[in-house]
């Protein structure tokens, strides 16, 4: 694997050896076992997610006061999501999924909820986590959800729908988000907290999926499901700011994600090219060959580059939704290309399944998807303009 290109960024040792740790994980426990957990389809891969709590993984982005391992940068998240998936897409999006869930409560929570609900995610013990916003008619238009939250005695009762759920079933605790005021759009929205043994909490059957496998969807459905005040995250109506405020950030850690595997098609396709040989000489010595290897390697950088620019704006508390739309159109897009073009280079072994960018490729069409298409991202750029 290439090394980072940390020249104008430099790392600390802290960094650096959370890069070590999570490239050599990638290496030795992601990467062999990604061909049977995408071939076991709707079975999470628990002993994998066991074995990353062990070693810090799962909870390296939570703060430290909760026993996290303190990399709550959003710089730092991307250098390891970009290791993580550059092992395997999906399974490196599962290990990192809590930070997810993290993400709204450390945005509106209290310092209690903080306590409750993220300490429990820090050791080798420690459960999956889900962010439950998309339904059957509301995805990138978050404002247009439908599920709503009544108030009742001492909390609120929560009625409707969520669909394509990463973790849902498999997951201990949730962030929902609901209407509290259905008349107000994104104005009405408000998030909770709930556990996966709520009454009035039901789980569609697994979800299957072209590709990502390691990660469990399900559709959720709520029936009158009992939330108590203490478990509403901020004041009603400020959801929708705290699910802003998590795209931004899941956007440019996607960005990552999208980089690691366009880097790990870019590498397999280029040794594949240095010893199979056509015509008498290696395939790499062939101008076509030669001119897609050098735009996949260009197109990496480029979204290297971009989501680190969107990671350093966050972490420097400026806004960063266009910079961040921009990172995730321009890494998913890159991702989608590079699996092709390596594909495209192994000729007909890469469309077998004997090789693993046919499932590459697979993985790669979510991050053009998930968390705003590329048709949203380009209207979010466009307004920023």
């Amino acid at each position: 694997m290439s090394e980072l290109p940390t020249e104008l960024v430099p790392l600390t040792p802290e960094q650096r050896d959370i890069i070590d740790l999570t490239r050599a994980f990638a290496r030795d426990e992601i990467r062999p076992r990604a061909r049977d957990v995408d071939e076991a389809d709707t079975k999470a891969p628990w002993d994998l997610w066991r074995k990353a709590a062990e070693v810090g993984i799962t909870g390296f982005m939570l703060p430290a006061e909760y026993g996290g391992g303190g990399f709550t940068d959003v710089f730092t998240q991307a250098l390891v999501q970009e290791e993580l998936c550059a092992g395997d897409l999906g399974i490196g999006n599962l290990l990192c999924s809590n930070g997810f869930f993290a993400d709204p409560v450390l945005e509106l929570g209290t310092k209690e909820q903080q306590r409750t609900w993220l300490t429990p995610l820090t050791g080798p013990d420690t459960p999956m986590t889900a962010l439950a916003t998309t339904e059957p008619g509301a995805g990138s238009d978050a404002a247009s959800i439908t599920t709503t939250a009544t108030r009742t005695t001492g909390g609120y009762r929560i009625n409707g729908q969520k669909a394509w759920i990463s973790n849902a079933g498999e997951a201990d605790q949730y962030v929902v988000f609901a209407k509290t005021d259905p008349a107000l759009r994104a104005r009405g929205v408000t998030a909770f907290l709930l556990r996966k043994d709520t009454e009035g909490v039901e789980f569609g059957a697994p979800m299957r999926k072209m590709g990502q496998r390691a990660i469990v969807c399900r559709e959720i459905f709520f029936r009158d499901a009992f939330v108590p005040e203490e478990n509403r995250l901020g004041d009603e109506g400020q959801g929708f700011h705290g699910l802003m405020r998590t795209f931004d950030i899941s956007r440019a850690v996607l960005g990552a994600a999208a980089t690691g595997i366009a880097r790990a098609a870019y590498e397999y396709a280029r040794d594949y090219a240095t010893t199979r040989q056509q015509f008498g000489k290696p395939i790499i010595e062939h101008q076509a060959v030669a001119f897609r290897l050098a735009d996949m390697r260009t197109r990496v950088e480029q979204a290297r580059l971009m989501t680190w620019r969107a990671a350093k704006r966050l972490d420097a508390g400026l806004d960063a939704t266009t910079e961040a739309a921009m990172a995730k159109l321009t890494a998913s897009e890159t991702a989608a290309y590079c699996t092709w073009a390596a594909v495209q280079t192994l000729g007909g072994w890469g469309y077998s399944r004997e090789y693993p960018v046919e499932q590459w490729m697979r993985d790669a069409k979510l991050e053009e998807i998930e968390e705003g298409t590329s048709d949203i991202m380009r209207l979010v750029i466009a307004r920023g303009m």
